[in-house]
């Protein structure tokens, strides 16, 4: 046979011999162990490659289909387990440059004609060629043929990325793969010129435009499986970095760089002969990024933007020594000079950049600044004595090229500003005034990312001019840019909610002078500039009010005066409010109280002028009380005026008590021309009225007369109904808490921030219709949150109405308002019983209708300034009255199978009144709110159904909530209030009378999360109703027998039923609840008094008797279980009740036969006793035999491991087949198990 082989070598010469049999015979000798052909491996490897090359250097002429074999067969021995094998083995074997050669012109050919064929089985043989160490020194031999390998692969990645068309992971493992060929191999290079000469003329600009394809994601694939894995990503980037810094940014290199930066920089005079001997690194890399043919010419900016930043990190760990700052400087300005930005000259731009473009270009810009800021290459000290301020002089073109083409709406804009101004504030303080207005004064902002950029200039701005102590230098160039011509018609608020955030911040920081020399140079522009060409100047008093919120702010966040303030700095701040009250805020009063002023509705410049007014007033106010509060040597100039609060004083208006200058007349005016404004000036107003208030109350903190408190009531209600139309608004904006940004729409939200923070000092003045009012608001924006919150429309740093109202349901504060309380709850009864009007005719006779009734004050504790609203002939009595028909309506409407029919938007609103109720800490409740609460609960349970198209997994969440918030009622200190109108006995038989009804309407829900959960709520209220009867002590025999008897009369109805009228298994499943829950309750309360018999009366024959239905209950289920069925959930917590109750009964049967209370240990005799025995057995035996096949089902599992502790408890329980041991061995099998 081998002499049959012998001559194959031949056949592959010949002429003869077809091509298609020449590759058989190849592949049959490659793969054949009875070849024998001299150093085959060899020469069947060096056939095919001279092949290859052949027909593509044109010296053959082959079909297409021949060639495609040739490549796969060549491919084959790449990756063939023989040729691992022949060279595991010691032996020898080369691959021709040629082929190599001919490997990177199909590549080359693949990405320049964009097609696709053979495209695998080149790259195929390339990275098999690579990953074989003999076979790859092909290329590492030839460092230009590997450098053009691999940026070819470069271009080829890049093409596809940029494509429509899928994307290779092959082609990326290739590249992968070359990467690290590559850097071995680089490291081997000795002339680092020679690698910076091939790098920057093949790969600099592929593996550039290849990592931003990358760190962009190209266009997006719909095919996510297409797409390359973010590991391989991460990988190539990597490497692209090692490659650009190994090559491009060689140590070697680093005395061309120096030369030729330095040299361009500083010596002038150098001829252009000496230039053109250097290697000009920096030159060439700047040349191969302005090349705008390496990329489209759509991309090229952002290709560019993209890797000046890179390329300055890989510069900077290169070569970022102390002594080669000044290089890395000038290498910044080179690699500038390739961003579009750079050469914008003046106010005008030949080639206008458009706004994606900045976007790129200004990210840029901000990473090469911040690479500075961490590099530390920027010293201001050396760069001033040593380098005549080079550096700042460049960074100085930087911040008046970003002030001239302002870019306000671009988060990296700010950012940039920022950075230059951490590097040295000096840079950009020329152009202070031109920041401070087009990042801040004039810049109108909604996007959120801008917004925080913003945000973090400006708090850098504070914060460096805080530091150097120079704030009110830079409070000069804020007003300076407030007191020019508006930008737009109307101005922008001057205080956004985060600008405030960091000024007041700052402030807090300055020493009290300062404050008050910002302070001063706000009143002189005021008086200045602004007051005194004010009237009828729609723009002037647009100022001055940014000059009033500046100074409110200022003033507010100031820290207070205290007896360590040195007196001359108390002088001043004196002298400082006598001037503000005297020059500023009597003057802008004495213009509003001109007779030019209509009284109707005021223009936009008087309108200002009156919100301006009274900021500063209350601003005043509140400085004024700091101040003397805090500081002992403070005169406030109120004492002067030595006016006191005098029953001739104490009208509304009146505001000389806190703030001097007007007569209660002129207030009077003033408020009455400012009626019609709805924004800044009420909600002052509503401040003057408050301070006034406390200020009353201060004085007459001891005794109060009659008049005082008369106007005391007349200010709560005028703050109370200030604001009433406002809030009926649908659309109400939020309110950041700046009080001079308070317009129109922030209105409504800001004044009911200022009733419900200050309820504790209004509630005791306000009549009782104010708080029905505040009650109707408080219940309609609870509501309308609960919905803002469903569809997500929530912003956090704002005050909402509906969060200021949330925060007031969870404070401790609402309950200790009884009437507040009180009128809450009848609002939300009179919701609930609207929502039932929907499907009900008569509405008079519903039980909600009498818990609602309007003519009655459901309350019975009344603050002392609530008396005189209170009707004089009102009778607690009448309360009670009329919740006792309420009951008696409840009771009668069950009794006759009487329902309000709900359909499913009429249960959900209900449940979102029900969340609302959850919150009002039930447990604290007085008495008459109390029964009230758990009559609306028991009316909504009792004589409601959800309709047929209403889904169960709502009705059953209705139920389990209304019967959780009658628990919660239960553990309340007035728990034994709702007896006064309702027999415990009827409540019990009511409610479950309408669930066994309710029962009929549900249809295969025993095996739904939510039946077990309404189950656990109704066992739960059963429970504790059940405990407060016994705790009661009135009645317990009446209410436990009536209960008892109308549970035997459940179980007689449904024993003695037809088959066709058995009840289904919810009904018995609830029986069988109801039965648990009262062997529990009389369980345990009997336990603690077991030693006397004598004195349980009738108690323990009631347990024996329930403990006999429970089992009877039990033996049902069991009987009308379906085969194959599981237990249900409650089946396994009732068993146990009943084992316990039944243990406990036999106990009690042992104590009245006479044994001693010392025998605590009970005798076999007494199990014997038990009532189901066989029942505990046979289920024991059950569980055991199913413990360790219900590994997953933890409720399963909890409840038959406390089964088996109270069952193993009573060792005489065990059956004969069964032993604690084996119950150990159980156990022991579960917790061993793979489910567990």
């Amino acid at each position: 046979m081998a002499a049959i082989y012998s001559g194959i070598h031949l056949k592959l010469k010949s002429l003869k011999t077809s091509w298609e049999d020449k590759i058989k015979l190849a592949q049959f000798a490659w793969i054949s162990h009875q070849c024998f052909v001299p150093n085959k491996e060899q020469v069947l490897l060096d056939w095919v490659s001279h092949t290859l090359v052949s027909y593509y250097n044109k010296k053959l002429e082959l079909p297409d289909e021949i060639v495609e074999k040739l490549w796969m067969f060549l491919d084959s021995i790449l990756h063939s387990r023989k040729l691992q094998r022949f060279l595991k083995d010691g032996k020898t074997i080369t691959l021709r440059f040629s082929i190599a050669q001919v490997i990177n012109e199909r590549l080359s050919t693949s990405y320049t004609q964009k097609t696709q064929k053979n495209l695998s089985t080149f790259l195929s043989c390339c990275h098999g060629i690579l990953s074989v160490a003999p076979l790859s020194t092909v290329y590492s031999a030839k460092f230009e043929l590997l450098v053009d390998l691999l940026s070819k692969l470069s271009w080829l990645a890049c093409g596809q990325l940029s494509s429509e068309d899928t994307v290779s992971s092959q082609l990326f493992e290739v590249l992968q793969v070359t990467l690290e060929q590559y850097l071995l191999i680089q490291r081997q290079q000795a002339n680092a010129n020679r690698v910076f000469g091939q790098v920057t003329k093949h790969l600099l600009q592929p593996s550039l435009l290849l990592r931003h394809l990358l760190t962009t994601g190209g266009p997006a694939r719909k095919d996510d499986d297409s797409r390359m894995h973010q590991h391989l990503n991460r990988e190539i980037r990597n490497l692209i970095e090692n490659l650009l810094k190994a090559s491009v940014f060689q140590p070697e290199l680093l005395p061309s760089y120096r030369e030729e930066l330095l040299q361009e920089k500083e010596s002038h005079n150098l001829k252009k002969s000496g230039l053109k001997s250097l290697l000009l690194p920096a030159s060439t890399v700047q040349t191969a990024l302005r090349d705008a043919d390496f990329s489209q010419g759509a991309s090229h900016g952002k290709v560019v933007a993209n890797s000046v930043p890179l390329l300055f990190k890989l510069f900077l760990e290169s070569y970022s020594k102390a002594e080669d700052h000044l290089v890395c400087f000038h290498m910044l300005t080179k690699l500038f000079q390739c961003l579009r930005i750079s050469h914008l000259q003046g106010d005008l731009c030949s080639n206008p950049v458009s706004s994606l473009e900045w976007s790129s270009e200004l990210l840029a810009l901000e990473q090469l600044l911040n690479l500075v800021l961490s590099s530390g290459i920027y010293n201001i000290a050396a760069d001033r004595i040593r380098h005549k301020e080079i550096q700042f002089r460049f960074y100085r073109q930087l911040a008046q090229m970003l002030v001239n083409y302002s870019q306000a709406t671009i988060p990296a804009w700010f950012r940039c500003l920022k950075a230059l101004i951490s590097l040295n504030h000096l840079i950009v303080e020329p152009d202070l005034d031109d920041v401070v207005a087009s990042a801040w004064i004039d810049a109108e902002i909604s996007e959120q990312r801008v917004k925080k950029a913003q945000e973090a200039l400006i708090g850098t701005i504070f914060q460096t001019y805080t530091k150097l102590r120079q704030f009110q230098k830079l409070f000069e160039e804020v007003l300076s840019v407030v007191l020019r011509p508006a930008a737009e018609e109307l101005r922008l608020p001057i205080l956004p909610a985060g600008i405030k955030a960091k000024l007041s911040e700052c402030l807090l920081n300055l020493p009290p002078n300062q404050i008050l020399d910002i302070a001063s140079l706000i009143l002189e522009k005021c008086q200045t500039v602004i007051i005194p060409d004010i009237r009828g100047d729609a723009d002037m008093a647009s100022k001055l009010q940014s000059m009033g919120t500046l100074l409110h702010v200022v003033l507010f966040y100031m820290r207070s005066l205290d007896d360590s303030t040195p007196l001359s700095v108390v002088r001043r701040a004196q002298s400082l409010l006598e001037t503000m009250q005297r020059d500023v805020i009597q003057a802008l009063f004495n213009l509003l109280n001109s007779g030019q002023i209509e009284e109707t509705e005021l223009e936009f410049w008087a309108e200002k002028v009156g919100d301006s007014a009274l900021l500063l007033a209350c601003t005043w106010i509140a400085t004024d009380a700091l101040f003397c509060l805090n500081c002992k040597q403070y005169i406030s100039p109120l004492a002067k005026t030595a006016l006191a609060l005098s029953d001739s004083t104490i009208d509304l208006w009146d505001f000389s008590a806190v703030l001097p200058g007007l007569d209660a007349q002129s207030w009077e005016k003033i408020i009455k021309r400012l009626r019609y404004s709805c924004s800044t000036s009420r909600y002052c107003t509503e401040w003057l009225v408050l301070q006034k208030m406390k200020k009353m109350l201060m004085m007459h903190a001891s005794s109060c007369t009659e008049a005082s408190h008369q106007t005391l009531q007349h200010a709560g209600t005028f703050i109370v109904h200030s604001g009433r139309s406002c809030l009926n608004r649908e659309e109400l904006e939020p309110w950041d808490g700046n009080v001079g940004t308070i317009s129109s729409s922030m209105y409504a939200t800001a004044h009911w921030h200022l009733i419900v923070s200050n309820l504790p000092i209004l509630f005791p003045y306000l009549s009782w219709k104010d708080t029905l009012y505040i009650a109707e608001v408080l219940l309609k924006t609870l509501l309308e949150n609960q919905m803002q919150t469903f569809l997500g429309e929530d912003d956090g740093s704002l005050i909402t109405i509906g969060k200021v109202s949330k925060d007031l349901l969870h404070s401790s504060l609402l309950p200790e308002m009884h009437l507040l309380h009180s009128s809450f709850l009848t609002h939300i009864i009179q919701h609930c019983a609207l929502v039932l009007s929907r499907s009900v005719q008569n509405v008079a006779n519903q039980p909600l209708q009498h818990l609602s009734a309007e003519e009655i004050l459901w309350c019975d504790v009344f603050p002392s300034g609530h008396t005189a609203s209170i009707v004089s002939g009102n009778d607690p009595s009448l309360c009670w009255t009329a919740m006792e028909k309420a009951a008696q309506n409840i009771l009668s409407l069950v009794n006759a199978g009487s329902y309000v029919t709900l359909e499913e938007e009429c249960i959900k609103s209900l449940l979102d009144l029900l969340e609302i109720v959850s919150r009002l800490q039930l447990d604290s409740l007085f008495p008459l709110d109390h029964t009230r609460c758990f009559l609306l609960l028991m009316s909504l349970t009792a004589n409601t159904r959800a309709s047929m198209a209403c889904s169960e997994a709502l009705s059953l969440k209705f139920l389990a909530t209304c019967f959780h918030l009658l628990a919660c009622l239960q553990t309340g200190r007035h728990a034994k209030s709702a007896f006064k109108v309702m027999h415990g006995s009827d409540v019990l038989e009511a409610l479950l009378t309408s669930m066994f009804a309710a029962c009929e309407n549900f249809a295969n829900v025993v095996t739904a999360s939510l039946w077990d959960e309404l189950l656990g709520s109704i066992q739960i209220f059963l429970e504790h109703y059940l405990q407060v009867i016994l705790e009661r002590r009135q009645s317990v025999k009446l209410n436990l027998e009536k209960f008892t008897s109308f549970l035997v009369t459940c179980q007689t109805h449904a024993a003695s039923a037809k088959q066709s009228e058995v009840r289904g298994p919810e009904a018995e499943q609830l029986f069988l609840v109801a039965l648990a829950a009262l062997c529990h309750t009389l369980t345990v309360h009997l336990q603690p008094r077991q030693g006397k018999v004598q004195a349980l009366g009738t108690l323990p024959s009631l347990l024996e008797q329930a403990v006999l239905q429970t089992g009877a209950a039990i033996q049902l289920c069991l009987r009308n279980r379906g085969k194959g069925q599981p237990l249900p959930f409650v089946f396994v917590p009732c068993l146990i009740t009943l084992l316990k109750a039944d243990s406990f009964c036999a106990h009690l049967v042992g104590l009245e036969t006479g044994e001693s209370e010392s025998e605590m240990s009970p005798k076999p005799s007494t199990y014997q006793s038990l009532s189901h025995k066989e029942l505990y057995q046979r289920f024991c035996v059950q569980i055991l035999r199913e413990l360790d096949l219900a590994g997953g089902n933890v409720q399963f599992l909890r409840s038959a491991l406390q089964f088996l502790t109270v069952f193993s408890s009573l060792p005489e329980m065990y059956p004969e087949q069964i032993t604690s041991v084996a119950v150990f061995h159980s156990v022991r099998k579960l917790l061993v198990g793979k489910d567990l």
